[in-house]
This record gives structure tokens, sequence and C-alpha cells, in this order.
């Protein structure tokens, strides 16, 4: 019965984590979103839709633990300034990274099949935004081998 806690805490930890790189992300693709010409902004659209569903999962999911969710920052400090379409990109692809690892802890960390599911879904869904985004940003490779991993 231990470890059954031990196991269900950590993951919860790991949920917690995970829902606040959702709240970056949804916070960063605003600032994406602004950076891009009105045409353009679909793809940040539809990526902070993805990222507002899924944060919105896992705070139900904390609820039915009685677990405190983490609360949204109001802002968060950029890693560079963006100022075009293309600094866009990049915080896209940091945002998707950031989200990715914070998902294979979850994989790692999880004890719940329908966790273990979700995190695949949505790590499965960070690369896929993360593919478009470094080609947007003419970065190469494109596509990671080990998603949420670090690079070695």
């Amino acid at each position: 019965m231990a470890d059954d806690a031990v196991s269900t805490r950590t993951e919860t930890a790991a949920l917690r984590d995970a829902l606040a790189a959702e709240h970056t992300a949804v916070w960063g693709y605003g600032v994406v979103g602004a950076a891009l010409p009105p045409d353009a902004r679909g793809p940040a659209g539809v990526s902070e839709a993805a990222h507002r569903d899924v944060r919105d999962t896992v705070v139900a999911l904390l609820d039915g633990r009685k677990a405190d969710p983490v609360p949204a920052k109001a802002a968060s400090a950029l890693l560079f300034p963006v100022l075009s379409a293309i600094d866009a990109a990049r915080l896209a692809v940091v945002l998707e990274d950031g989200v990715a690892a914070a998902w294979v802890t979850v994989l790692g960390r999880a004890a719940d099949r329908d966790v273990r599911q979700l995190a695949v879904d949505t790590l499965s869904a960070a690369e896929q935004r993360a593919v478009v985004w470094r080609a947007a940003a003419g970065q190469t490779p494109v596509t990671s081998a080990f998603p949420g991993l670090p690079a070695q």
C-alpha cells in the first residue's frame, strides 16, 4: 500500500510540473501570435488551444485527486526578444520542448494507465507541433529522435 501512495504522490507531482509547463505554453503562444503577421497566426492559435485543452484536463485530474493545481504565473521571462516571425517560431519550439520534457517526466513516473496514455499522446502532439515550428524557424533537424529528453 505504501508503494502505491508513493507512486500516486510521485505521479501527482509530475502532473503538477506538467501543468506548470502547459501554463507557460498557453502564455507563450500569446507572445508567438503577437509576433506573427495576422494572416500567419492560425498555427499559434491552434497550438495555444491544444495547450489549453491539456491544461484543463490536468486541472481536472488534479482536482479529482484533491491535489491543488499549480496556478498560472502572470507572465514568464522570455529567453530572447521576440521581434519577428522567426523569433516567434523559435519561441514556439522552446515552448513545445519544455512541454515535452515535462511530459517525459510524467511518463516516467506514471502509475495510472490513463495518465501514461495522456503523457504519450501529449508528448507526441508536442513533437508534431515542434516539427512545424522548427521548420518555420529554419532549424535542422526538424525532428527529435527522443522528444523531451536532453540533447546528447
